[in-house]
C-alpha cells in the first residue's frame, strides 16, 4: 500500500513538472519564434525545454498568460496564431524590429490587459478588432509607422487606463468615447495629425517629456491638466 502511494505521488509530481500548455498555444509561440528569427534573439529559447522555462514566457495553470520580450531583437512579422493564446494577459514586445501589420487576430485575446508594441517598425492600420479587448488596461503602440485613423471600435475599451499611439502617422478623429472614459489616466497622442484633441480634458506630454506637439489648433480650456509621463519601461 505504501509503495502504491509513493508511486502515485511520483506520477503526480512528474505530471506537474512536465505539464504542457495546449498544443495550439505552444504552436503560437513556435510561430513567433520562427517568424521573428528566434535563433537570433538576444535571449533565445531552448525548444527542448518546457515552455514555462522559455525566456519571457509565464505559464499559469498550464496556459500561457504573459509574453515579455522587450529589447530582444525580434525581427519579422507577428504571426496570426498569437490570437490562439486565449488566457494571455500581457503581450510585451516593445523595442524590437517587428514589421508588417498588426494581426487582426489579436482582437481574440479576450483576457488581454497589456498590449505593448512600442518602438518597432509596424505599419498599416490599427485593427478594428482590438476594440473587442474588454479587459485591456494598457495599449502601447508608440514610435511605429502606423497609418490611417484610430478605429471607432477602440472607443469600446472602457477599461483602458493608458492609451499610447505617440509618434506614428495617424490622422483624423480619436474616438469620442475615450474622452469620457473615467479610467483613462494617460493619453499619449503627440506626433500624429489628430483633429479633435480639444475634447480631452487630460493631455500628456510625449514620451521624451519635451512638450506637446499635437499638430492641431491650440488646446481648448478643457485641456486643464498636463501631466509628464514615464515611458513604459520605467513601470507604466
Amino acid at each position: 500500500m505504501k509503495k502504491t502511494l509513493l508511486t502515485l505521488c511520483s506520477v503526480l509530481c512528474c505530471a506537474v513538472l512536465f505539464a504542457q500548455v495546449p498544443a495550439t498555444e505552444k504552436q503560437a509561440l513556435l510561430d513567433l519564434y520562427v517568424d521573428t528569427q528566434g535563433d537570433q534573439w538576444i535571449n533565445t529559447w531552448d525548444l527542448n525545454e518546457a515552455v514555462a522555462d522559455w525566456h519571457g514566457v509565464t505559464v499559469e495553470n498550464d496556459h500561457v498568460v504573459s509574453i515579455s520580450l522587450l529589447f530582444n531583437n525580434l525581427n519579422g512579422k507577428l504571426p496570426a496564431s498569437l490570437g490562439n493564446l486565449s488566457k494571455l494577459r500581457i503581450l510585451e514586445l516593445s523595442f524590437n524590429k517587428l514589421n508588417g501589420e498588426i494581426p487582426a487576430q489579436l482582437g481574440q485575446l479576450s483576457n488581454l490587459e497589456v498590449l505593448a508594441l512600442n518602438a518597432n517598425g509596424l505599419s498599416g492600420t490599427i485593427p478594428e478588432t482590438l476594440g473587442a479587448l474588454s479587459k485591456l488596461k494598457q495599449l502601447h503602440m508608440s514610435s511605429n509607422k502606423l497609418t490611417g485613423t484610430v478605429p471607432a471600435s477602440l472607443g469600446n475599451l472602457t477599461a483602458v487606463e493608458v492609451f499610447n499611439v505617440f509618434d506614428n502617422d495617424l490622422k483624423g478623429s480619436l474616438p469620442a468615447e475615450l474622452a469620457s472614459n473615467n479610467n483613462l489616466r494617460e493619453l499619449m497622442i503627440a506626433e500624429n495629425d489628430f483633429v479633435n484633441t480639444e475634447i480631452f480634458s487630460v493631455v500628456l506630454l510625449s514620451n521624451s517629456g519635451s512638450g506637446l506637439n499635437l499638430k492641431s489648433p491650440s488646446l481648448s480650456p478643457q485641456a486643464k491638466t498636463i501631466i509628464a509621463i514615464e515611458s513604459p519601461e520605467d513601470g507604466n
